[in-house]
């Protein structure tokens, strides 16, 4: 066990899965995640007052997104891929109250979406960044909107440096067991596969007019706190 930012305690991906009753869920390149289809707003918003009371009771810091046709419910990273300690408590608790209003989780929507900045060896575009989306520098090569609403940026050096070119790429991070199905669609809808020499981790494709899409299957049985 590690410690988050703020100090307190975090676990693995792996430690989150072996707790009982969050099988609804699925830890993504944010964090743990869950998706609860609802028929209403209303509806939805049910469950909003039981996450901030869970989240309360058991020390958890939830980000929520609420939609006619579903809430989200994540509990992000707090420092560099570390899981909140009580996260595995309260998912379970969460999901046991959607289940009792009726709404239905659905893995196939959990993702995250974020953009690999292509930059040449000379330049330094993250500040350019943070300062036209309003986003937070993060660690030494990234940057993160304040309240997680847009995708992160990461800034990466071009091999094969060539100025005044840019490469920059999307990445989807999706559940592990529904990463095949992603790529499979992506493929049908007229995509092409550019490398999968790092599959099951990732497949590399690209659309019809050659741009980057990175899929990424994020593993939910690593027992350590830092992914490769």
């Amino acid at each position: 066990m590690s410690e988050t930012q703020d100090g307190a305690a975090g676990i693995s991906a792996a430690q989150f899965h072996r707790h009982p009753g969050v099988g609804d869920w699925r830890v993504t390149a944010w964090g743990p995640q869950a998706v609860f289809t609802s028929g209403s707003l209303a509806d939805a918003a049910h469950l909003v007052p039981v996450v901030v009371a869970q989240a309360a009771h058991l020390g958890v810091l939830p980000d929520v997104d609420l939609r006619p046709e579903a809430v989200v419910v994540r509990v992000p990273y707090r420092g560099a891929h570390h899981i909140q300690a009580g996260a595995p408590a309260f998912a379970a608790a969460v999901s046991a109250a959607a289940a009792e209003l009726g709404l239905v989780p659905d893995v196939s929507l959990v993702q995250s979406v974020d953009l690999a900045v292509a930059q040449h060896s000379g330049a330094d575009a993250r500040p350019f960044w943070t300062a036209t989306l309003g986003y937070d520098v993060s660690g030494d090569v990234d940057a993160v909107d304040p309240l997680r609403r847009g995708p992160q940026l990461s800034f990466q050096t071009l091999r094969g440096d060539l100025q005044g070119r840019g490469r920059t790429h999307v990445d989807v991070s999706v559940p592990a067991d529904q990463a095949r199905a992603r790529v499979d669609a992506a493929l049908a809808a007229g995509g092409r596969l550019v490398d999968d020499s790092r599959a099951p981790a990732w497949w590399t494709l690209a659309s019809p007019d050659n741009h980057g899409v990175d899929v990424a299957a994020w593993t939910d049985t690593y027992d350590t706190e830092t992914y490769e």
